[in-house]
């Protein structure tokens, strides 16, 4: 029998005897079980197209198999708190997990944790990369989705925390899930909430796109992979499936469905925790709380195969089959570093130590105000070095300039900062 191209890897919060299972995508049959555990809801991930890694549901450690390797003494990597969400780039590089309203990121190549990002005020639930590793996206129970760029988080001065590019503030209850389409730094982005509301967002502008409400609670959101649909599960079990290319669409609209189900799949008991769309558009999956996995033909809304589980499914996803998934005598080409728990800072290790990642830093980052007055600073002061620059006219003209440019950006700066105060402590 032939590896199959794309394969559903799916979890459940009742398992024993399994963590997660491997099931082909056209029959259903069982390919693959990896054994340990269970997985917590949004915790899995394909880590280089070698390893398996999955979050534990409600501990303090991520769960590794190598993929090949279904019944291997698994690897752990231990975190500082409980996982409540878990992604890997696509290009393997870097892991980013939330741990309460904190989000983690490793380098994968030495284990080094690069950076811890407090900008959540509560849990953090979701966390994707663009399809080019370029960006993350971060969602959490504060209604707010976070767009952080790679190169701004990843940099070695930690008395400077980096901010996200965007705010996403638009919800006004949890954010349940969110996916991220292709294109990069040019791609869409769509969040789910509690508020009944799903949102579509530019990701290069942080530009509100789209806003659609139901009338229930949304637990899951996708695109298909051409981005003309839009599919959103419900609490009560309904998966609602919205067009993107109708020449009457508005910014903001409710969702009707169609009273003959043109528009909804039904057949699931219990909320919809988990949609993936096959990568030719024409199969949707689905995990539901009501203990089973569903595949869907997208043209027909028509139920083609139900997977039992154990227990609510936490995790179901349709993804391409790595290469060495069915070679049993295959390893993973660059092994598993350990990974840390704390910040490079923290570590002991010598002040002098650099780790250099080539083809990150494509542009250099543009400096904020006080970062350029200190960078003048030590012009002037170098300039006023009789030895090397000597005593002549213009070097005290050259001086006089750069005094000025200094005062004048801390002068902006103070403003900048006196503004921002009364904006936030502004009576409501």
């Amino acid at each position: 029998m032939a590896a199959p191209l794309e394969v559903i890897v799916s979890s459940d919060s009742g398992s024993q005897m399994w963590n997660s299972t491997v099931f082909d995508l056209l029959s259903g049959s069982s390919l693959l079980s990896y054994r340990g555990g269970s997985s917590s809801a949004r915790g899995l991930t394909l880590l280089s197209g070698g390893y398996l890694l999955c979050a534990q549901l409600g501990k303090n450690f991520i769960n590794v198999w190598e993929i090949q390797r279904k019944d291997q003494l698994q690897q752990k990597i231990v975190c500082p708190g409980v996982i409540t969400c878990l992604t890997a780039s696509p290009d393997g590089l870097f892991l980013a997990a939330g741990v309460a309203e904190g989000i983690y990121l490793w380098e994968v190549s030495t284990g080094k944790l690069l950076s811890v990002l407090n900008r959540h005020y509560q849990d953090v639930t979701c966390l994707k990369f663009t399809d080019d590793s370029s960006h993350f996206i971060s969602g959490g129970k504060d209604n707010m989705a976070l767009v952080w760029s790679l190169c701004s988080v990843i940099q070695l001065d930690l008395n400077a925390p980096p901010e996200p590019r965007h705010i996403l503030s638009r919800h006004s209850l949890p954010i349940t899930d969110l996916h991220c389409g292709l294109m990069g730094a040019q791609a869409r982005v769509a969040t789910a909430s509690l508020d009944q509301t799903v949102k579509v967002w530019e990701l290069s502008s942080g530009e509100l796109l789209l806003s659609v409400l139901f009338d229930v609670e949304i637990m899951s959101v996708t695109f298909d992979p051409s981005e003309y649909f839009l599919f959103c599960g419900g609490s009560d079990g309904n998966i609602f499936q919205v067009s993107l290319c109708s020449q009457s669409l508005s910014r903001e609209k409710s969702f009707q469905s169609d009273s003959d189900g043109d528009t909804t799949f039904k057949g699931h008991r219990n909320l919809v925790t988990c949609l993936s769309v096959s990568m030719d558009g024409t199969l949707l999956l689905s995990g539901s709380h009501d203990e089973t996995v569903r595949l869907w033909d997208i043209q027909s809304k028509q139920s083609i195969r139900s997977l039992a589980h154990k227990g609510p499914v936490t995790n179901a996803v349709i993804m391409a089959a790595p290469a060495n998934m069915f070679l049993p005598d295959s390893r993973p080409a660059v092994p598993l570093p350990r990974f840390s728990r704390h910040l490079q800072a923290s570590e002991g290790g010598g002040a002098s130590e650099v780790c250099v990642r080539p083809a990150l830093y494509t542009q250099e980052e543009e400096l904020t105000y006080m970062q350029k007055a200190d960078r003048l600073n030590l012009l002037m002061n170098a300039v006023t070095d009789k030895s090397v620059y000597g005593d002549g006219e213009n070097t005290k003209v050259r001086v006089s300039e750069l005094e000025e440019e200094v005062q004048t950006l801390k002068k902006v700066n103070k403003d900048l900062y006196e503004f921002t105060s009364q904006l936030l402590t502004k009576p409501t």
